[in-house]
């Protein structure tokens, strides 16, 4: 292969490894804060974010 067809492999792996961190960073905080609160607002969050299970892009 030249390196010319390693660009787009390469740029799929930046944006994965972008993505993977700020879903951690956004994430793991967010899932905590759901966990361990009783708001009003928890139904109405717990619906958005599972929405991109729901409806695809």
């Amino acid at each position: 292969m030249a390196d010319l067809d390693l660009g787009p492999v390469w740029l799929t792996l930046r944006l994965a490894a972008v993505t993977v961190l700020l879903l951690l960073l956004v994430g793991t905080p967010l899932a905590w804060w759901l966990a361990h609160t009783r708001t009003r607002l928890k139904p109405l969050i717990e619906a958005v974010t599972a929405l991109p299970l729901v409806l695809p892009p």
